[in-house]
């Protein structure tokens, strides 16, 4: 589905992401990990052709991600950024609808279809009744819901996911990657997502990526990547890991 090929990311001189390569399959839920500063929104941007890579190639079908036009990647890409601050009085639904902008027929107006996919979506995300509520007037925990409601509505083959359990109590933690989880199984989706908290990437992802200063330092499945010695030269501390009693998945526990 989407294959990253030994990709390099500049700011001016300064290399910020190095000879990067994986591939997501369909199906499939990518957790990138890292220390802050290591790489992962640099690398989660270049992957919808929003910042250039200096070399290699991402691939989207089989296909150069610059051979499609920015209306293409809208429809087959969606994102959830890390902000997502409204500062206009935009309502829910609109914010919602505005994902299916790719889709827009002639005159730009929403169908039948476009208002039944975003309402299902609002549900889905725990958002029943919230159309006409103002996206500036939200917590940002409902916030970052409606976001994920955005980027379902899209009903893009590709999830990137930017820390979007942030401001989230733990019940809409788990429901989101719930969300996405089911989205990938039933839709033959795929996700990759960039969070902090190591436990629910060990849950529900199927392979981990570990950046370290913009170098993938390991990748694979969940016990194969999160170690005593790969977290430890990460992020510098020291961890005890044992099973979830009830999932099976590795857990951690950081060592103060």
């Amino acid at each position: 589905m989407l294959k990253v090929q030994n990709i390099s990311i500049n700011y001016d001189v300064c290399v910020v992401v190095q000879d990067v390569s994986f591939a997501l399959e369909k199906g499939k839920i990518i957790a990138l990990l890292g220390a802050n500063g290591a790489g992962k929104t640099t690398l989660l941007r270049a992957l919808n052709g929003t910042l250039p890579i200096a070399k290699g190639k991402i691939l989207l079908n089989e296909k150069t991600l610059t051979d499609y036009s920015r209306s293409e990647i809208a429809q087959k890409i969606a994102v959830v950024a890390q902000e997502n601050e409204t500062k206009f009085p935009v309502s829910v639904m609109e914010f919602i609808l505005s994902g299916r902008f790719a889709y827009g027929t002639t005159f730009g107006w929403e169908t039948e279809s476009d208002l039944r996919i975003a309402l299902d979506c609002l549900n889905l995300c725990d958002l029943a009744n919230y159309e006409n509520r103002l996206m500036n007037r939200l917590s940002g925990g409902e916030r970052q819901r409606v976001v994920l409601a955005r980027a379902l509505a899209t009903q893009a083959e590709v999830l990137l996911l930017d820390e979007p359990t942030a401001n989230l109590d733990l019940a809409h933690q788990a429901l989101m990657f719930r969300l996405v989880r089911e989205r990938c199984k039933s839709c033959d989706s795929a996700a990759i997502v960039i969070t902090h908290d190591l436990n629910l990437a060990a849950e529900f992802a199927d392979v981990i990526i570990l950046l370290n200063g913009g170098k993938i330092e390991a990748k694979g499945k969940p016990n194969e990547v999160l170690t005593e010695a790969n977290l430890n030269k990460v992020f510098n501390v020291k961890v005890l890991l044992d099973e979830n009693p009830v999932s099976k998945k590795r857990r951690i526990t950081t060592i103060y």
